[in-house]
């Protein structure tokens, strides 16, 4: 982290992007992991999605619980609008909102380990919200779950009853599932003579 102020080139000007093309490796794809709770941290995830070229091609890992849907959202939103050509790959655990940017990548991948937790999308208020407050959230969940699955489906490419079976009332489908279904490819880090060729060049 720096003290707040933009890092500085030679000659004193600020960079226009935290990430910067390899000149020895033409093409080299920029790379984000996306771990931990999303909510905790929302502001920086969406500036790297921000900073990277519009139209280039990354990876990005996925290790995360998920978090606010909102956020989940957000960092799809981005992928697409910004027309970026991700790469995901599932390194851990991807779960909850987390499958919303991982829906959205062009390419995913899977290890034989990792796990993703399909669910409702869960009611989190203060205590002291109202009743008006709670009548009013309440018919925008209802409208914002299906909403949400729609675009799960629509994303995956998967069909409807099979998102349903997984998401109610929950379900954790492992890495393999996730490949028979044809939803991501299966590939294995340990094993694989060059797993950075399989994920880069499928």
């Amino acid at each position: 982290m720096n003290d707040g102020k933009p890092p500085k080139t030679r000659t004193g000007s600020p960079k226009p992007f935290w990430y910067q093309p390899d000149k020895k490796q033409p093409g080299t794809p920029w790379e984000i992991p996306l771990c931990g709770d999303l909510s905790e941290r929302q502001s920086d995830l969406l500036q790297l999605f921000v900073d990277v070229p519009r139209g280039s091609r990354g990876i990005v890992y996925f290790d995360s619980c998920g978090g606010s849907v909102y956020t989940g959202l957000a960092l799809g939103s981005l992928i697409r609008l910004r027309k970026l050509r991700v790469t995901a790959v599932a390194i851990g655990e991807c779960s909850s909102a987390a499958l919303l940017p991982f829906a959205a990548c062009q390419k995913r991948f899977v290890t034989g380990q990792c796990t993703l937790l399909f669910h409702p999308m869960r009611w989190q208020s203060d205590e002291d919200v109202r009743l008006e407050e709670a009548t009013e959230w309440a018919r925008h969940f209802k409208d914002l779950e299906g909403q949400l699955d729609a675009l799960l489906v629509t994303l995956f490419k998967m069909p409807l009853d099979i998102l349903q079976a997984w998401t109610r009332p929950g379900r954790f489908v492992s890495g393999p599932e996730l490949a028979q279904a044809g939803l991501a490819s299966l590939f294995d880090p340990f094993t694989d003579a060059d797993p950075w060729k399989t994920v880069t060049t499928l």
